[in-house]
């Protein structure tokens, strides 16, 4: 049977917009709640969210980040894997699903909740599990998929990408951001020009750097970790050699195998052999290796393995105020 392209073309662009349309009318006090929690909240907005939903979500990063709002995305799997340790109560998580039951997602919602930190979903079924274990459930359904099958998202994703749109035009007039603030986020494509650069420029140094010996005890280890709030810290000798790493994630893992480890060191928690990077590395290699391997920290070292630096995931993209080394 003959297909007018033209005419399907049409009715994708029609079905689309009638659900960014229906929208609309379902915009309510909760989305001025959302507003409100993310501009009062002490933290970032930890984006999350599976599939087309997940890819949606970082555009969603982006686009906060951009606009005066710090943001990251956060992997619902990885978060299960030890990722979660970079969500804290003064964090306000906006987890995205149209069915409001992607698994992935509902397993995290005891977490969040003992972490103390607000939940806001975007869903198709705001009387989902999502939507009734969030503290704001913003309806984000549309009438009708644009695929013919009703299998493939495209109109629930349109509609959810713009209402996180909505979201950031909101939070960026609330908070005054002005052109001048733009330019400042992007000074002639500075994640681009950041990117461009050699890992000797960017990583933290001397006393920045996080280290433990390998005979030290887990409060030694804690409290270098908090100190340095990486997330992890390098496990050296004497001579600052990279033995191993040890991040919140292997910490939790322990605790799940042993239970009771106040008695280990930290050669018995680290993860030996870490993914490494060396000095001479691009920026953009630091990333795509991060991204590859789903780690938000790497050591810097030299031919020998001496630990000359570590970047952090969030250093690579903006988080604070970057510094560039001579």
């Amino acid at each position: 049977m003959a297909v007018n392209l033209l005419d399907l073309a049409r009715e994708v662009l029609t079905i689309e917009t009638e659900g960014i349309a229906a929208l609309i009318p379902k915009l309510d006090a909760s989305f001025v709640h959302a507003v409100d929690l993310i501009y009062r909240a002490k933290g970032r907005v930890i984006v999350t969210g599976v599939g087309k939903s997940g890819i949606v979500g970082r555009k969603l990063v982006a686009t906060l980040n951009s606009t005066g709002t710090p943001a990251l995305f956060l992997h619902p799997v990885e978060a299960m894997h030890g990722d979660l340790g970079m969500v804290s109560r003064d964090d306000v998580v906006l987890a995205l699903s149209n069915s409001g039951e992607t698994k992935e997602l509902t397993i995290l919602l005891p977490s969040l909740e003992r972490l103390g930190a607000a939940v806001i979903a975007f869903t198709g079924r705001p009387s989902s599990t999502l939507g009734r274990h969030s503290r704001v459930a913003i309806d984000t359904g549309v009438p009708r998929e644009a695929c013919p099958l009703g299998l493939a998202p495209t109109a629930s994703t349109t509609a959810m990408l713009a209402m996180g749109d909505a979201l950031a035009v909101a939070l960026l007039t609330k908070r005054g951001f002005q052109a001048s603030d733009f330019r400042r986020f992007h000074p002639g494509g500075a994640l681009g020009e950041r990117l461009t650069l050699a890992i000797s420029g960017v990583m933290r140094t001397g006393d920045q750097i996080p280290f433990t010996l390998a005979d030290h005890t887990l409060e030694e280890i804690v409290r270098e970790m908090d100190a340095k709030l990486l997330g992890a810290t390098l496990v050296v000798d004497q001579r600052r050699a990279l033995k191993g790493i040890i991040t919140d994630g292997d910490l939790r893992r322990a605790l799940k195998k042993w239970g009771n480890i106040q008695e280990k060191k930290a050669r018995d928690l680290m993860t030996p052999k870490p993914r490494t990077i060396g000095p001479g590395s691009m920026a953009s290699q630091a990333l795509e290796l991060m991204e590859h391997k789903a780690v938000t920290v790497l050591p810097v070292v030299d031919e020998k393995g001496t630990v000359l630096g570590i970047v952090h995931l969030h250093d690579l993209l903006g988080r604070g105020e970057f510094k560039f080394t001579a």
